[in-house]
């Protein structure tokens, strides 16, 4: 783990495993810990936080800095160690790496240009100070599937705000988080405010929750388990930020550009093998256009390369463990039981290299059932499920008919039918006739069950902040 600005081991000396999952091998082993070792972070963070928190906010912004150009500096080590633990293929890895860099510096640049404000009362001998105060210590809790990014969605912010952080990664993927810590640690961070703890399990992540001194939780991850956060972080009052899971629809009318909106969701449903909360998870194509537009994604799809991300150029690699893959595998079997017809893969590979993991080709399910479970639940693997509709308004009450809340996206070529389409989407972003990456500047996190509060930009900054207002009386006679 990383306590107090150095490696250490778990006070039980228990470890486990950390497996690469394209191939099987242990990569290497790290702490499990226990309630001793949270409370030594935790108690490492408090102590550290009465100094951080009054480091000028210009010091902050140049350590955040320096973090971001070594990990530039460290963006193929670290993306090798990333594959290995997750199985993106190499580049995805890399691209990871330094667009968690370049948040980080928007995060530095955003602390830089946070204000206090003073109410013009008109008052003589009075004046009302509204400011900002760091929360606290914060724990953050991560997952597998990009454990570098959605670190530094909170790490950066926390850190920019004064706050001092106890990161949990996941149990699939800790090493980058491990190699992350000893670079904040050369950019000359002070020792407490950046501390890792590693285990397995749901316990070590509640016994962070649990305790009396963190005053914020911030988690990515899958709605059950953000309930259960929210839960036990209520008994505490401490504040939450949850960005929780996503079954994201797509609408795609008959005047769209066909092509560019099935290139467009091919890369995006499959980027990372599907393991992410705002992929696109269904597609609702108008009937006039949909043969033309499962042709289209049928060939953009059929494009796509599965193999090791570490030794070949592909485009996924494997999922990273056999949950993961059989959640798809029971989408699948649940689809063609409802009469939906597969265009695309629906089988694990096998052969060579596809033995040693868990590979699931890229698997388009046409003619889907909208009570399916693809189109139902969250999959977080390479599945997509496409249905047809009439009646754009049908459409929309199909897209919203959901717990989650992320993302949307729409396809148009009238402006005004995307735009209208986008307003009445319930999600915390719509996409309209392509899928970019969601800006670095902008507010990430969703509605309904898919969480609470905003990451990115100033919004990610602010959401680590509390309120205080001063009231001040003075002698305004001048003498």
């Amino acid at each position: 783990m990383f306590i107090d600005g150095r490696g250490v081991a778990a006070q039980g000396g228990a470890t486990f495993d950390v497996l690469d999952p394209a191939t099987g091998e242990t990569i290497d082993s790290v702490p499990d810990a226990s309630r001793a070792d949270v409370d030594a972070a935790i108690r490492s963070a408090e102590t550290a936080f009465q100094a951080w928190k009054a480091t000028p906010v210009a010091e902050r912004a140049r350590l955040q800095k320096a973090a971001a150009r070594l990990m530039r500096e460290n963006a193929e080590q670290l993306g090798r160690l990333l594959t290995r633990e997750l199985g993106r293929p190499l580049a995805g890895a890399i691209t990871e790496i330094q667009r968690s860099a370049e948040l980080l510096e928007v995060y530095a640049e955003e602390g830089l240009r946070l204000y206090a404000e003073m109410p013009l009362t008109g008052v003589a001998g009075e004046k009302i100070i509204i400011t900002r105060e760091p929360v606290g210590v914060v724990i953050a809790i991560t997952p597998f599937n990009y454990p570098v990014t959605l670190l530094c969605f909170k790490l950066g912010a926390a850190l920019m705000a004064g706050c001092t952080v106890v990161a949990k990664p996941a149990e699939d993927t800790p090493l980058s988080t491990l190699r992350l810590a000893e670079l904040f640690k050369m950019a000359g961070y002070p020792d407490g405010c950046f501390n890792v703890v590693t285990g397995r399990g749901a316990d070590v992540g509640m016994q962070m929750v649990e305790h009396p001194v963190p005053r914020k939780v911030a988690f990515t991850g899958g709605t059950r388990a953000g309930k259960a956060i929210a839960a036990a972080a209520a008994g505490t009052m401490k504040r939450v930020t949850l960005e929780l899971g996503g079954q994201c629809p797509a609408i795609v009318c008959a005047d769209a550009d066909i092509g560019a909106a099935a290139a467009a969701i091919a890369r995006h449903a499959f980027a990372n093998s599907g393991q992410f909360c705002y992929r696109v998870n269904r597609v609702y194509v108008e009937q006039a256009a949909y043969a033309r537009f499962l042709d289209a994604l049928t060939d953009k799809v059929l494009q796509l390369d599965v193999g090791n991300g570490l030794t070949s150029t592909c485009e996924l690699g494997p999922l990273v463990n056999e949950k993961i893959y059989r959640n798809s595998e029971r989408q699948i079997a649940d689809a063609r039981s409802r009469g939906a017809r597969l265009l695309t893969g629906g089988a694990r590979l096998t052969g060579g290299l596809y033995d040693k993991g868990w590979f699931l080709p890229p698997t388009v399910i046409a003619d889907a059932d909208p009570a399916s479970l693809v189109m139902t639940e969250e999959t977080f693997g390479p599945v997509l499920g496409v249905a047809p509709f009439d009646d754009r308004k049908e459409a929309l009450r199909l897209a919203n008919a959901t717990v989650y809340g992320l993302a949307a996206f729409v396809f148009s070529r009238n402006p005004a039918t995307g735009l209208t389409l986008a307003e009445r989407l319930e999600a915390g972003s719509v996409w309209v006739n392509d899928i970019q990456r969601s800006s670095q500047r902008a507010p990430f996190g969703g509605v309904k069950q898919s969480g609470i509060g905003r990451e990115k930009g100033r919004y990610g900054v602010e959401d680590y902040l509390e309120y205080k207002t001063i009231y001040l009386t003075y002698d305004a006679e001048l003498r």
